[in-house]
């Protein structure tokens, strides 16, 4: 099974579901960053042998453990189960972006061959991500990023295992929890607003996650900004808080002043 069968799969089921997904998108409930959610995306079985193809996290995911995150991730796919490269890139075909243009109304989004920051991720206990906006742009620095398409692919994964996808408010108090459910699908705008988070794993297993992002040449609001992923913490961190915004002003002045730490080398690695 390549990636034209598993995007032929995707877009079906997309499109079997547009008019919902679209509304969904279009009128958020509980959080400001427009989102849709599609459940059962592929067929259990090709679900199933992509949960299975992961395995346990061996030497080609590289550790990230900070006070912003901790988590294991990976672009080398070509060393993993050939059909984790194939659904990487399924996303990034050109039926599957069409159907989610489609559901989001976003008519001038562009696929990323790159996988900049993309890939794949594993999160076991204790594993994290703090409250952020994405990285604006792609790793040269000339398109905007507009989408993010998170797929779950950890069977029986439950709520209370924690490692869910979280949305905040613009001032990043409350958050709308999204569970990592097995073969479950999310597209989330990206923009200087969309905060979201992970919440910390609770159980001795593994919530993996095939990541993918759509670009545009222009912004969400057609201005031309710049900034890099930018973090702060939960509400009731509060000296955590302070020092992400320390951080981040730092990170971002020498990103977007120096061109340093903007995570150029966070692409696909044949």
């Amino acid at each position: 099974m390549d990636r034209s069968d598993l995007a032929h799969m995707i877009a079906a089921r997309l499109a079997g579901d547009r008019a919902r997904l679209a509304a969904a998108y279009a009128n958020p409930v509980g959080t400001t960053t427009r989102h849709a959610i599609i459940d059962e995306m592929l067929p259990g079985e090709v679900a199933s042998r992509i949960a299975a193809a992961f395995g346990p996290a061996d030497a080609h995911f590289q550790r990230r453990d900070t006070f912003r995150e901790r988590k294991r991730t990976c672009t080398a796919l070509d060393s993993l189960d050939l059909i984790l490269k194939e659904i990487s890139f399924a996303l990034q075909q050109p039926a599957v972006l069409a159907e989610v243009a489609a559901i989001t109304a976003m008519g001038n989004l562009e696929p990323d061959a790159s996988l900049y920051a993309g890939g794949l991720s594993i999160m076991g206990r204790g594993d994290f991500l703090n409250p952020h906006v994405d990285n604006s742009h792609d790793a040269a620095r000339e398109r905007y990023r507009r989408l993010n398409l998170l797929y779950y692919v950890t069977s029986d994964w439950h709520e209370e295992n924690g490692g869910n996808l979280e949305l905040w408010d613009e001032k990043v108090k409350y958050p709308k929890t999204l569970p990592s459910l097995f073969n479950r699908l999310v597209l989330m705008e990206t923009n200087r607003t969309s905060w979201h988070s992970v919440s910390p794993v609770t159980v001795d297993a593994q919530r993996c996650c095939v990541s993918s992002y759509y670009f545009s040449a222009v912004s969400p609001d057609m201005t031309d900004y710049f900034h890099i992923t930018g973090f702060t913490a939960c509400p009731e961190q509060p000296l955590r808080r302070v020092l992400s915004d320390v951080d981040a002003v730092a990170r971002n002045f020498a990103g977007g002043v120096l061109g340093l730490g903007r995570g150029k080398d966070k692409v696909y690695k044949s």
